[in-house]
């Protein structure tokens, strides 16, 4: 049996499992820095910096999706989802198709302009299902990052 619902503080544990699962899905096992009170800090305090939908099969907590407000400049409010992540013993069972769907409701229930998410080039599965549902993958927008090292060498110069 399946049951989506939203993220409590004491899911975190699964929660960080499933991060760090889909790190080593995504070939980076090693850049997940965060922990169990980081997540509760910023994911479940008053105001939190983001918001969960956790997927349960048979009472087991087995996906998740992690997601948080941004502003454009040109729409105005949206969503970017951060994280979707399903176990790998647990794919092809529709969990992950039932937490987007749990997103983007919470997108239209907000009446947020956008949702926004970024994905691998080489994760075809995921392009393919986007792509189904009627996401549009922007091939001519690069996403740029500068990670805290880049920043404080990047401060240091000016």
């Amino acid at each position: 049996m399946l049951k989506i619902r939203k993220g409590k503080s004491q899911d975190v544990l699964k929660i960080l499992q499933l991060i760090k699962e889909l790190a080593t899905f995504e070939k980076e096992p090693e850049a997940v820095v965060i922990d169990e009170n980081y997540l509760i800090e910023f994911g479940f305090s008053e105001n939190p910096s983001f918001f969960t939908y956790v997927a349960e099969y048979n009472g087991e907590i087995v996906g998740m999706a992690l997601f948080y407000y941004r502003f454009s400049t040109w729409k105005g409010q949206t969503i970017h989802l951060e994280d979707l992540i399903v176990k790998q013993s647990k794919r092809n069972l529709g969990i992950g198709k039932a937490l987007y769907n749990e997103v983007l409701k919470f997108a239209a229930e907000k009446k947020v302009k956008r949702v926004e998410w970024v994905v691998l080039n080489w994760n075809t599965n995921a392009i393919k299902f986007y792509q189904k549902t009627g996401a549009k993958v922007l091939s001519d927008w690069r996403t740029v990052q500068m990670d805290e090292k880049g920043l404080k060498s990047y401060l240091e110069i000016l």
